[in-house]
């Protein structure tokens, strides 16, 4: 039970050591994240609907 609890004391003394990042940092990076997430959706999308026509040209 000791090395539970002293497990949890050293993460918490680790969890003040980290640089968290500010509140503006996270929502860029989030918005990069969802625009980079919506461009690959629509150019797969694109792939994927030409490849069909290209199949169904095909057969």
């Amino acid at each position: 039970m000791k090395k539970i609890v002293r497990y949890f004391k050293e993460c918490v003394l680790e969890m003040k050591k980290v640089s968290w990042p500010s509140r503006q940092v996270v929502l860029q990076s989030t918005w990069v994240v969802i625009v980079s997430t919506v461009i690959i959706a629509i150019i797969l999308g694109l792939v994927d609907w030409l490849l069909g026509l290209g199949i169904t040209a095909l057969f």
